[in-house]
């Protein structure tokens, strides 16, 4: 498996064997760039593509689903259009799961109760969701989480397992965190990019041209656009027989520990 530890080993024993090679001939500086470079460029796309287990392991769907089952998730909630995305989903007899950033549960608190009350699932997204959470240190990432998990067992009233790193971005720093809070690294295999632009169409198309059984779709509860888009797609699966069933369902994993 190509993971983060791997690749370290492998490029380090790589530099020191051309460092090695260079006591007897000379060896072109350029082979060295060369090779950082390309160790910079793998660390990128791997901390960068959250199925690639690269530095965590993250649960993105259950291949072994035969049923038309299929997950939905929301990220950077609860907002004003969360109560929307509700009101869809129980018209469509739905269960989703939340994702909530930490300072939108304290704006937001009665939505995350009606989240809950009406049998959806809720999960830590970060309590800021800065664009800097990539370069914390594991123990300001680790304070976030545990902030964040606060806010929500406040509702729950058991200990939250289920994590989505900001933007599906990891690093070393919040794997070592990860050892820490305990969480599980939920991530998607359905990335509809509602979070970069408005257009419903290409949204719509983007997302059914990827449903399959046991697939986890990644949405945002945090627009009008992606309330749109929400009930095109329920009238799409209802169409297509797949019945939406929640993340701890699908992965068989439990959301939340007593």
């Amino acid at each position: 498996m190509i993971t983060h530890k791997n690749i370290s080993l492998f490029f380090i024993f790589l530099l020191l064997l051309l460092l090695l090679l260079n006591l007897y001939i000379a060896i072109h500086f350029g082979w060295f760039v060369a090779i950082i470079l390309i160790w910079i460029g793998i660390n990128a796309f791997g901390s960068s593509r959250i199925s690639s287990n690269y530095h965590v392991k993250a649960f993105c769907n259950n291949s072994s689903e035969k049923e038309k089952k299929i997950a939905i998730t929301f990220d950077d909630g609860p907002s004003i259009f969360t109560l929307e995305v509700l009101e869809l989903l129980k018209k469509h007899n739905a269960k989703a799961t939340f994702f909530c950033i930490g300072k939108n549960i304290e704006t937001h608190p009665e939505i995350i109760k009606q989240i809950i009350a009406e049998g959806h699932l809720v999960g830590n997204h970060s309590y800021n969701h800065s664009k800097f959470f990539d370069f914390y240190n594991a123990k300001k990432i680790t304070e976030e989480l545990q902030k964040t998990d606060s806010l929500l067992e406040k509702f729950t009233s058991k200990k939250i397992n289920f994590f989505r790193p900001p933007y599906g971005v990891t690093t070393p720093s919040i794997r070592r965190a990860l050892k820490i809070t305990g969480h599980k690294v939920i991530g998607w295999n359905i990335r509809s990019l509602d979070g970069g632009t408005k257009n419903q169409n290409l949204i719509f198309n983007r997302i059914i041209k990827r449903v399959s059984p046991g697939g986890i779709v990644l949405l945002h509860d945090t627009g009008s656009h992606s309330v749109l888009v929400l009930e095109q797609f329920l009238q799409f699966l209802q169409q297509n027989n797949y019945e939406v069933i929640s993340v701890e369902e699908l992965l068989n994993l439990k959301a939340y520990e007593d």
